[in-house]
């Protein structure tokens, strides 16, 4: 009998077909996202789960589903998952660590571009019918010749910073680690601490993960530490920033602009997090930029994102240590043995 295999979003064809080789595949093939109770009505008896970053996944639901081997996220970062639980419960679990760093670098860069150089406000005045012709306004500011801080150098910092060479900007970074000094150099980038950064950048890019120690890590202290009229560029966890404390930096005019991916709303682990997006974040389209979570949004990338996921919960159906591994599953807590 054929292994039972969860996909929770709508994935290509040809991964379907990848895993259909050994598997009775259960796929979400709409462009929504499906209802919790949904999700584990259909993974109830499945030995394998395909997650995407809409999916929350805690000792409750793995209760419920008891016959999971693996669940493989189609992602990097992994805070609404319950790794923990799943190394209790004898599952694995796995990520895609690599392929989403250069999209979101590129995401970075166009986000950072579109906000300081008033891209969508123009696009919005050429389609208003209004435009005649040239005229002196939406005047932005440039890149060159102004400083740009990295929060957290790990690989996107780094992807960030190599494509940024070529704007002729100052780039910092403050960790908590220092870089060796071959890929300062290689980065062309230089370490400062976060109060030295914020106070000089004129642009501020936090790309951290989401922990109980970076929740809010920009907030209202940290705000009035950054260079009056800075810009602020959001591309790693919503959470990592106060939205509310940024709507009223902006208020105020002391933040110059703020561009996102990623918003608060969709840190389903946080139990008291915001459910929505602030209205006056969203009405404040002349110094905002937002974009629908696109990260990892290119089709090659998406397409390999998902074929590593798919031979992940191959591997580990078939008794192998998946690639992408993230913990170590106590398998003696479970009802089948794997191959270590």
């Amino acid at each position: 009998m054929k292994s039972k295999v969860v996909v929770t979003h709508r994935v290509h064809e040809e991964i379907l077909d990848l895993l259909r080789t050994s598997c009775e595949v259960r796929a979400n093939q709409s462009p929504d996202t499906l209802e919790r109770e949904e999700t584990l009505r259909r993974a109830a008896d499945a030995e394998g789960l395909m997650a995407f970053m809409p999916d929350s996944l805690n000792a409750e639901f793995l209760d419920r589903c008891p016959r999971l081997k693996i669940v493989a996220a189609a992602l990097k970062g992994y805070d609404n998952f319950d790794v923990a639980a799943c190394t209790q419960r004898g599952v694995w679990f796995t990520i895609v660590p690599d392929l989403l760093t250069v999209p979101t670098a590129e995401l970075t860069i166009a986000l950072l571009l579109g906000l300081t150089r008033k891209i969508a406000e123009g696009d919005r005045y050429v389609r208003s019918g209004a435009f005649r012709g040239w005229r002196p306004h939406l005047y932005g500011t440039g890149l060159s010749g102004h400083t740009l801080g990295i929060i957290g150098m790990g690989a996107v910092g780094q992807a960030l910073a190599k494509r940024l060479r070529g704007f002729d900007l100052t780039l910092l970074y403050s960790d908590i680690r220092e870089l060796p000094a071959s890929i300062e150099r290689d980065c062309g980038v230089r370490r400062a601490s976060l109060g030295d950064l914020l106070a000089v950048s004129d642009f501020v890019v936090p790309l951290l993960p989401l922990t109980s120690e970076t929740v809010h890590l920009i907030n209202r202290d940290t705000l009035t530490a950054m260079k009056p009229g800075a810009f602020l560029i959001n591309v790693c966890r919503g959470s990592v920033v106060d939205e509310q404390a940024v709507a009223e930096a902006l208020a105020a005019g002391r933040l110059g602009g703020y561009a996102a991916d990623v918003f608060e709303m969709e840190d389903w682990a946080r139990t008291n997090r915001s459910r929505t997006i602030p209205c006056v974040l969203l009405e404040a389209a002349d110094r905002t930029l937002f974009t629908p979570h696109l990260g990892s949004a290119a089709r090659e990338v998406r397409l390999e994102i998902e074929r590593q996921a798919a031979r992940s919960i191959l591997q580990a159906l078939n008794g192998e240590v998946p690639t992408g591994a993230v913990n170590q599953p106590d398998h003696k807590s479970h009802s089948y043995e794997v191959s270590p």
